[in-house]
């Protein structure tokens, strides 16, 4: 289940990135933002998608983006509440719907990083350290 979910995180992040470069649609954000953003998401959903490819994906790189996704979402929230930009209506239903979207990530991904951890996957576990 991590795997599944690290790798649907990285095309729905790649994907979304990619609208934003390329339709830009009008939102309410300025162009600059949308370019910024689109960028870290392709790359941002790139780097997942390679995370959820390794035979065993790092547990804190795992727990690193948990935490990014819940902080996205929770900012999502934040964004379309205080207006930080003028959203347009389809604006303000698009940043809340990414942000649902990516704290579903969120969960999935935390629920798979516990099942893993709980299962004898040696390798979602932190390695030992050797005393030398």
């Amino acid at each position: 289940m991590l795997k599944f979910a690290l790798k649907l995180d990285g095309i729905a992040s790649s994907a979304l990135g990619l609208l934003t470069l390329l339709v830009r649609p009008e939102i309410g954000i300025p162009v600059g933002w949308q370019i910024g953003l689109g960028s870290f998401c392709v790359l941002y959903g790139l780097g997942v998608f390679f995370l959820g490819t390794r035979t065993v994906p790092d547990r804190r790189v795992v727990l690193l983006v948990v935490v990014g996704n819940v902080v996205w979402a929770l900012d999502s929230v934040l964004t379309a509440e205080l207006r930080w930009f003028p959203l347009t209506g389809p604006g303000v239903a698009l940043v809340l719907a990414q942000g649902l979207a990516v704290l579903g990530f969120a969960v999935l991904q935390a629920a798979g990083l516990r099942s893993a951890g709980s299962a004898s996957d040696p390798g979602t576990r932190p390695r030992p350290r050797s005393h030398a």
